[in-house]
């Protein structure tokens, strides 16, 4: 590291927006600010959390925060001040800019400087509106403060030869589609679905089904087996897990139409048996990578403001209908 832990600074930049905000790595869970601090600098697509509040994150390219553990955990983010930048296990920065609802654990890294708030505040507002209704997608940046932007996803390395050439393939996919839409999957907001899957021809239950498929298959199924990799699982309990894990959500959503993900699938089932443990970490954190990037533009692509006019009811109004 070329600083102590704690007085790191990072930008984190909105370049459509015209908006940057400096956050401080406060020395909270080292081993995660490392991980994320040397792998600036990068590009992602924005995101905002669709149920749990304020919340803004994007899925980074870092593999290893897939399996690093957090020495400091906040037991219930609602609770963590305005401006706290985590990483999650799901693969994700996160920045809380507002009110929070979901209760649930999370690990921070750093928070976002107090002058920078109202900026931030804007930042989010925006991704929202990009994410809920306009579509228009806004890409972030997050660099060293003081230092030029960039951009890199990471290729993994593997000895088999079958496995390094599936890395490279689904690096190169991933690297294409990281920043602007696959076209699997605009051709499938299109409402162009080759296997003609959707009854009736119907295409918002398919975008439903595609959705709720590749979110767990990549931060539960993939993000799992790295996990259990990492943890010493013995390896024919890893290939058992994989076989029962992998094969019949990605089957299902090649015919949805993601039939670059199938076939990938295919030919990691295929390797399968020949794989160590150094080569089987590889090609699951790079399909992770990967899963985790389709899963990122499925939800700023999915038509959310078709539900508009589906509003929560306060307790007092559902009590007075009942």
């Amino acid at each position: 590291m070329s600083e102590t832990l704690s007085g790191r600074h990072i930008e984190i930049a909105w370049p459509d927006l015209g908006i940057t905000v400096t956050a401080e790595l406060d020395g909270r869970n080292p081993e995660l600010a490392d991980a994320l601090w040397e792998a600036l600098p990068y590009q992602s697509l924005q995101g905002h959390a669709l149920v749990a509040g304020q919340h803004l994150y994007h899925a980074a390219p870092i593999p290893s925060l897939l399996h690093l553990s957090a020495s400091t955990r906040i037991a219930d983010r609602r609770e963590a001040p305005d401006g706290t930048v985590f990483c999650s296990a799901l693969q994700h920065l996160g920045i809380k800019y507002g009110t929070l609802t979901e209760p649930m654990p999370a690990s921070p890294v750093g928070r976002i400087r107090q002058e920078d708030m109202p900026a931030l505040l804007e930042a989010g507002q925006a991704t929202w509106d990009s994410v809920y209704s306009t579509k228009k997608a806004i890409l972030v940046e997050v660099r060293k403060a003081g230092t030029e932007g960039g951009h890199r996803i990471p290729h993994l390395t593997a000895a088999d030869p079958d496995a390094k050439r599936l890395i490279h393939d689904v690096y190169t996919a991933t690297e294409r589609a990281w920043l602007s839409a696959p076209q699997e999957l605009a051709d499938l907001h299109e409402g162009v679905i080759p296997s003609g899957a959707g009854s009736f021809e119907t295409v918002l239950p398919t975008l439903l089904f595609v959705n709720g498929e590749t979110r767990p298959l990549g931060y539960a199924t993939y993000g799992g087996l790295v996990r259990a990799a990492v943890q010493d699982m013995p390896m024919d309990s890893l290939r058992h897990m994989a076989r029962l894990l992998v094969g019949l959500p990605a089957e299902f959503l090649g015919y949805c139409g993601l039939e670059q993900l199938w076939s990938f699938t295919q030919r990691f089932l295929n390797c399968l048996d020949q794989l160590d443990r150094d080569d089987f970490l590889s090609v699951v954190s790079q399909l992770a990578l990967y899963v985790n990037c389709l899963g990122g533009w499925n939800l700023h692509l999915y038509p959310w403001d078709t539900g508009n006019h589906l509003r929560q009811l306060r307790s007092s109004e559902s009590v007075h209908q009942s």
